[in-house]
């Protein structure tokens, strides 16, 4: 016989198939699983609940305080690994924060709480792709890759980027 934690499946909470009880929470989350792999089809799908509790957490905490918490950052690079399957180099890595193929990828996250949609790059870092995250102040997120050929010239090592100056086909 099969359990589901310390319940018994039957008829109340499972159905059967192939001569066996599967429980309707174990269906719901194949369901969401494919979901998941049709939305984020590049995504390591373990990353989306822990990015859809932290993006909550934040947004909850915001509603309770009035204050933010300082996960923004992890918030962007966790949604660039997902949308755009990013992998992720280890934290304060130098250089870059993740690879995308063989580009290394820099990630600037624009946090709900910021005056103006723009961000600071420091152009001596390592990367091919720059993706800059934007966090709505209704905790929506959204992003859009950038090639470095694609990126303002400037004899300084440091350039503004705005976010409306790229649009979602921007060239990568």
């Amino acid at each position: 016989m099969d359990y589901a934690g310390s319940e018994m499946l039957g008829p109340d909470n499972a159905i059967w198939d192939d001569g066996e009880w599967v429980s309707w929470s174990e269906l719901d989350y194949h369901f969401q699983q494919q979901q998941f792999r049709e939305r984020y089809p590049d995504a390591d799908l373990s990353l989306i609940p822990i990015f859809e509790d932290l993006l909550a957490t934040a947004e909850d905490y915001f509603h309770l305080t009035g204050r933010h918490l300082q996960v923004y950052g992890d918030i962007g690079e966790l949604y660039g690994a997902i949308t755009y399957g990013i992998r992720l180099h280890r934290n304060y890595a130098q250089g870059s924060d993740g690879k995308l193929g063989n580009d290394f990828v820099e990630v600037k996250t624009i946090t709900p709480f910021k005056r103006n949609d723009v961000v600071e790059l420091n152009m001596s870092r390592n990367f091919s792709k720059v993706l800059i995250v934007k966090i709505s102040a209704d905790f929506e997120v959204s992003g859009r890759l950038i090639g470095r050929r694609a990126l303002p010239k400037s004899k300084k090592d440091r350039v503004l980027l705005d976010w409306a100056q790229f649009d979602d086909s921007h060239p990568s």
